[in-house]
């Protein structure tokens, strides 16, 4: 097999895992914008879904958002996905939309209010069961906002305890995906704020443990991909959430803020053997002002040009320059397939899998935004909270 064919062998396997909730309205703590023909229930998310899949022929799994896509009967829910050409990916659990929260879920000094979130936890564990998905994603906005607020390390614990009883519910083939944040909603500490802080609570629960990057939840200037190769190289990543920041956790369309650095991390994954399904890639946006299909087809393909350009490189080149010495070189390697331009390449991955070249074209073409907005009224549409 010639190098180029490999390279496109690659591309034909890559999936990225769309979210339910980038279907329905989001926005800011300011608004929500409204749009037509939006999602009202989880069905018609993983309609929307399908669309993605279908144009893309790379994101065939959908996550989920407990409550938000709370159903009488995951298992139908699950059927409904795959007559779709689909399955039900993540279960994302949410210990951050109840009153009782407000100083924490599983880090709260409460043990009442601990139980009710490792409840909820163990309840995402059954909707595993219930619909065959493998990974449980966890994201924790405990934390404390003063300083002698909580006992920084009596939370630690309690975070511990918590994680440890669900772990020990996880079915064989189930993962725990650990998520971790700088700050927001907690601004004194955030209680899982950094990789090594997840890292070490996932080491300490065993193999089934695992980090979450999200590419939106570090300081400015964060060398991401020194944390990716770092995970990868420890056996610990399980997973991404791509999405874009200018500021804090924007949440923007992946890319669309520094594509070069979508590029560095996807080197440092397939240079550390993580392009494999053992590493999830996620999406985890929120789409306030865009069209939302337009927007997550764009998502998939710009993930589809930083992988397609981090298997361009010539890892024979970049190795012998760096043996060398020479810096110059070296960095040239990296930058001659950044500067590549992969459209063709991937234009040409589409027609070999019988799909129209032009994602967001043929979904424009397709008529189904005109199809949801007119079919799509009355009742509420699905969007935070919902």
């Amino acid at each position: 097999m010639t190098e180029l064919a490999a390279v496109k062998a690659a591309l034909k396997t890559q999936a990225v895992e769309t979210p339910s909730w980038a279907y329905g309205n989001s926005g800011t703590r300011f608004k929500v914008f409204a749009q037509p023909g939006v999602p009202r229930n989880p069905r018609e998310k993983l309609d929307d879904a399908a669309k993605v899949h279908e144009f893309t022929g790379a994101a065939p799994t959908v996550a989920l958002h407990i409550p938000w896509d709370r159903t009488d009967d995951y298992a139908a829910l699950a059927k409904h996905a795959e007559e779709r050409g689909l399955r039900l990916g993540a279960i994302n659990s949410n210990t951050f939309q109840d009153d009782d929260y407000r100083l924490g879920s599983v880090c709260h000094p409460d043990p009442a209010v601990r139980r009710k979130a490792v409840d909820h936890l163990l309840e995402c564990v059954d909707i595993m069961d219930a619909t065959g998905s493998r990974d449980l994603k966890l994201w924790f906005a405990d934390g404390t906002n003063y300083p002698g607020q909580d006992d920084l390390r009596e939370r630690q614990d309690r975070l511990a305890e918590a994680l440890a009883q669900v772990y020990e519910r996880l079915g064989d083939d189930q993962r725990m995906l650990l998520e971790y944040k700088f700050f927001e909603p907690a601004f004194y500490a955030t209680d899982v704020p950094d990789w090594g802080t997840a890292y070490a609570h996932c080491l300490k629960l065993g193999p089934k443990a695992r980090v979450v990057v999200d590419t939106g939840h570090h300081a400015p200037g964060t060398n991401i991909e020194f944390i990716v190769a770092t995970l990868l190289r420890e056996d610990k990543l399980g997973a991404f959430d791509f999405n874009s920041r200018f500021y804090a956790d924007d949440d923007l369309m992946v890319g669309a803020a520094d594509p070069f650095q979508l590029f560095r991390i996807m080197y440092e994954v397939i240079r550390g053997g993580g392009f494999t399904p053992d590493v999830a890639f996620m999406l985890d946006q929120c789409h306030n002002i865009e069209a939302k299909i337009p927007a997550i087809i764009r998502s998939v393909m710009n993930v589809q040009e930083a992988t397609a350009k981090a298997l361009l490189v010539d890892r024979a080149a970049l190795a012998e320059a760096q043996r060398g010495g020479d810096v110059l070189a070296a960095n040239a390697v990296l930058m001659d397939a950044y500067n590549t331009d992969v459209r063709p390449l991937l234009a040409e991955v589409r027609a070999e899998l019988g799909l129209d070249p032009d994602p967001v074209a043929a979904y424009r073409r397709s008529g189904w935004a005109e199809r949801i907005a007119a079919e799509r009224v009355g009742g509420t549409q699905a969007g935070w909270g919902a």
